[in-house]
């Protein structure tokens, strides 16, 4: 099929903490029913753990220092795009495509929507909004887009299940429940087993899983929509996350659970492919390259493999994955690599070993194998067996049987970063909220 519709649904902070993913206790019926109709990547990883720089990826098929997006994009943080026509909106609307946003944006500087609109390609940008309305918005958009001579592709964002304070917050607790959530609890919690199993433990979990239960109803109500406009055989799906799960050691941190993503995407054209759940690791940067050949964008520049033909086992996942961190609350420059079986992480600063994510005072789910409190990190470098040791909890970075593992790493990671022109190499790299205060420093939209 050429020139397909395009419905690209993804949400804040989930991991892969779905029941298509084998997390029983989460009611997630609308995902579930879109994985057994597509594909679902079981090994697909984001680019940072954490908001902007990852979406900066996934919209643009670079990696965060390639975007210049190196931490979140609203105020008071401020980092932007480098190249705001690297979005994929752009390139598709140059194909012929209508180009349509709704609910979150937070992979460019935060502007007001017709200004968002302009710079990243989009026809109309309608921002902000819970769930439910963003689906409603988004269904309604369906409507509008289906019979139009052109092909529409649609991007629709959901805050779910990221923290949301709510009035019923414990004192010093930020919660998943917002105003419009319940906690859910009826299929049991699960809590990862990289976090200790508490009674608090379990009451926030079951908060999270009544937060994905909200998400997972909106994308089925936009999903329902393409079915009743009677254009869900000319739509490729494709459904995401940013990063890992806002609990310790995922969200902000480069261990497994920070970097790991929900990938879901149903091919009409390829129904042959429906229920396969590839085994190859593959990223937010084959996203693009994947939308950008199925609209017939014949010689787009290709970044990474294209996600069907992964699936199609015609083309190989990733040998490696690289991930990086640079500024969240505050700056923690952190970049990783991991192969088939092992680790590289380096830690650039002595800021905590594990960012807290929790946007709390009050801890009620504590993680395994960190130091508590706001402790310096003396580790430079971790290395991890991720088959022996998947909880990452044992650094092998000084065993000697581990060396020539270490060492290969150590220079690939070396020469990912000079091949995207990290700016960490040049040293120390100023926030864009700092950046005016040091003379002659180039200026943040550079």
């Amino acid at each position: 099929m050429t020139h397909p519709n395009i419905l690209l649904l993804h949400c804040h902070d989930l991991g892969r903490f779905l029941s298509a993913y084998g997390i029983d206790t989460v009611q997630s019926p609308a995902l579930d029913a879109l994985a057994a109709d597509g594909i679902v990547f079981e090994r697909a990883f984001a680019t940072a753990p954490q908001c902007s720089p990852a979406r900066s990826s996934l919209f643009t098929g670079d990696y965060p220092q390639q975007t210049g997006v190196l931490g979140l994009t609203h105020d008071p943080h401020g980092w932007d795009m480098v190249d705001p026509s690297r979005h994929v909106a752009t390139h598709l609307r140059r194909a012929g495509y209508a180009t349509e946003l709704v609910g979150i944006h937070h992979e460019s500087r935060t502007l007001p929507d017709a200004e968002v609109a302009d710079r990243l390609g989009f026809d109309r940008v309608d921002t902000g909004g819970y769930a439910p309305d963003v689906a409603r918005r988004a269904a309604a958009a369906v409507r509008r887009h289906a019979g139009q001579e052109r092909p529409f592709y649609l991007q629709v964002g959901f805050i779910e299940p990221h923290r949301l304070q709510s009035d019923r917050d414990e004192a010093g607790v930020v919660g998943f429940l917002g105003s419009h959530i319940q906690p859910d609890d009826e299929r049991g919690v699960t809590v990862p087993p990289y976090l200790e199993d508490t009674a608090s433990s379990r009451a926030e979990i079951a908060e999270l899983q009544g937060a994905v239960r909200v998400m997972d109803a909106a994308v089925g109500e936009v999903l329902a929509a393409l079915e009743e406009a009677g254009v869900a055989e000319d739509t490729l799906v494709v459904f995401t996350t940013d990063h890992g799960i806002a609990m310790p050691r995922a969200k902000c941190s480069l261990y497994e659970p920070g970097l790991e993503v929900a990938l879901i995407m149903r091919v009409p054209w390829r129904r042959d492919l429906a229920g396969r759940r590839p085994q190859a690791m593959v990223s937010h940067l084959s996203v693009v390259p994947t939308l950008l050949d199925a609209a017939g964008e014949i010689g787009a520049e290709r970044t990474a493999p294209n996600l069907i033909a992964v699936a199609d086992d015609l083309e190989p996942g990733q040998s490696e994955v690289f991930g990086q961190m640079t500024y969240h609350n505050y700056y923690d420059p952190k970049r990783s690599v991991r192969d088939e079986r092992h680790k590289l992480i380096v830690n650039y600063s002595n800021a905590p070993l594990a960012m807290d994510p929790t946007q709390s005072w009050a801890h009620r789910s504590l993680p395994l194998g960190l130091d508590r409190g706001n402790m310096p990190n003396n580790r430079e470098r971790e290395l991890y067996d991720l088959v022996a040791d998947p909880l990452e909890l044992t650094n092998l970075i000084g065993d000697p049987a581990h060396a020539d593992v270490r060492d290969r790493l150590q220079a690939d990671l070396d020469a990912w970063m000079r091949r995207v022109d990290d700016p960490l190499l040049a040293g120390f790299i100023p926030a864009p909220r700092t950046r005016a205060t040091i003379p002659g420093a180039v200026p943040a939209s550079s």
